[in-house]
């Protein structure tokens, strides 16, 4: 074992292979961007095929290659679910596949492990019964799961070599022009399937909406896509929304976000043409409402607001506050449609918003970020993928790339859930190190993280309750009790990779 500088022990051979976190990253001066194979279309060739298996077959797919997907439908996406059945019913086996998350709705994942045809899975996060079941040790290897910046960059490195991308489009011509603002079903920014179709060697377009050539704008060009299928569904846009975004009216998520928007308002970076990125849950939503109060009465604007966009910031944008959006992901119905509507609202993709060896990401550009949190331990570092209970639950999503990259970022927490701590000794899993989360924000006051003596000095005047962290922990188990230890078991189910190619942590089975 190899114990990192966040005290985790990584296993030798996983050391060998990706390096531990806080040493030197094989990426960290150059790397060479990897080559995709590519097939030419000639002159006369049609792309457009006439079943979901046609297409398959013309990939080429065959046993033990990698596949991948796009989550942009989040709980409402069908792809997914089709394409696994049909290489299923084909007899193909022994397949990493690599969707940008996997959410509840993949559940019959399951049966495709169990059965062998899937064998190795790399992803930003697993949900509900797939969590539980690899938490329970039901795959052969670990899971893999990286950041959307890391995603992105292990792709684009060829760490992640994609063999076939199916891709989910709302709309596309028969020549594999692809947008997501129109169709029968829309899901605005396609932001992580971008990068699956510059580099895979294979891409099948699968749509419900078939277009006119050509199928303008554009977001997936017809110079990545290979193959064109139409069906009946591709997903379901009210399911984009669920989960992820909610107005609140609980009192203490209310006061969560007033004290959130107290430091935002109060910072050195509250200044006119500042930027920020907001999370989706109730909290992050309900500072949104805040900071609006405070920039109408401070008559300040934002510069922009960035990553996974929601109704609230289409509203903020539309009424003059905030001038231009910059969409990896779209949270709701509301965004995709302003995607379409609105010029200044600009779809990127994820080595543009968060990949860190690129020449720059989006997210150095970011003054302030609000992020959320299941677990923080007394060092600020932060787990947003195992529960309580030891078992994946959550998705890294761009935790670790905003926290590292913005001037500012907040973690917004509960102090407690139902009777669970949320400021604890030690986190089950770190995903975000400490040195990148700057103030924690709870419902009883906020604690700033002691590396940042700038803020500490800047805030001591501010009328704010403030805490060191380990007086939160200590407030939060006199209220519920100190947490037992979980029992875990010995073998790896979930390798958690840090955004520079290091592992941070390694999930056990419980």
């Amino acid at each position: 074992m190899v114990k990192n500088t966040v005290g985790r022990d990584i296993p030798q051979h996983i050391v060998d292979q990706y390096g531990a976190y806080g040493e030197e990253s094989k990426y960290s001066t150059q790397y060479e961007e990897s080559i995709r194979k590519i097939n030419p279309i000639k002159l006369g060739d049609d792309k457009l095929v006439g079943s979901l298996r046609e297409a398959i077959e013309k990939t080429g797919l065959k046993d033990g290659m990698t596949i991948s997907f796009h989550h942009h439908f989040r709980e409402g996406d069908y792809v997914l679910n089709m394409v696994m059945d049909e290489i299923a019913a084909m007899g193909i086996k022994d397949l990493t596949i690599a969707p940008s998350s996997i959410a509840n709705v993949h559940e019959p994942l399951i049966e495709h492990i169990k059965n062998g045809v899937v064998t190795n899975i790399t992803s930003s996060g697993l949900r509900d019964k797939v969590g539980a079941a690899v938490s329970d040790g039901i795959m052969k290897n670990p899971v893999v799961l990286r950041s959307h910046g890391g995603r992105a960059q292990a792709i684009a490195s060829g760490e992640i070599k994609i063999d076939v991308a199916f891709i989910g489009a709302p709309s596309s011509d028969a020549y594999g022009n692809i947008n997501g603002t129109k169709g029968k079903a829309i899901c605005g920014s396609l932001g992580y399937a971008k990068v699956d179709a510059r580099y895979a060697d294979n891409v099948v377009a699968i749509t419900d909406s078939l277009m006119p050539y050509p199928n303008t704008p554009i977001s997936i060009p017809q110079t990545d896509v290979d193959y064109v299928v139409e069906v009946d569904a591709i997903g379901d846009s009210s399911g984009i929304a669920k989960g992820a975004t909610r107005f609140t009216q609980n009192p203490k998520e209310l006061v969560i976000a007033k004290y959130a928007n107290q430091v935002i308002t109060n910072s050195p970076y509250f200044k006119d043409k500042f930027s920020f990125q907001t999370g989706t849950g109730g909290a992050s939503l309900a500072v949104s409402r805040y900071l609006r109060e405070d920039m109408i009465k401070e008559n300040i604007t934002a510069s922009f607001a960035l990553g996974g966009i929601t109704n609230a910031m289409v509203e903020l944008h539309e009424e003059g506050l905030v001038d231009k959006l910059i969409d990896v992901q779209d949270f709701d119905a509301p965004s995709g449609e302003s995607l379409g509507r609105n010029p200044e609202h600009t779809e990127i993709d994820a080595i543009f918003y968060a990949s860190p060896l690129f020449k720059g990401a989006a997210i150095n550009q970011l003054d302030v970020c609000i992020l959320s949190a299941l677990e923080i331990d007394t060092e600020f570092n932060v787990n947003v993928v195992t529960g309580s209970d030891g078992v994946i639950r959550g998705a890294i999503g761009g935790h670790p790339d905003t926290a590292s990259a913005s001037k500012m970022s907040l973690v917004i927490s509960p102090l407690v859930r139902g009777r669970i701590p949320t400021v604890v000794e030690q986190v089950n899993t770190v995903i975000t190190p400490g040195s990148s989360v700057d103030v924690v924000v709870t419902e009883i006051g906020i604690a700033i993280n002691p590396q940042r003596q700038d803020l500490v000095e800047h805030f001591k005047n501010v009328d704010i309750p403030q805490f060191t962290v380990e007086e939160l922990k200590e407030k939060a188990y006199a209220i519920v009790g100190t947490p037992q230890p979980i029992e875990y078991g010995e073998k790896d189910v979930a390798l958690i990779q840090y955004r520079d190619g290091t592992m941070i942590d390694v999930v056990r089975n419980v």
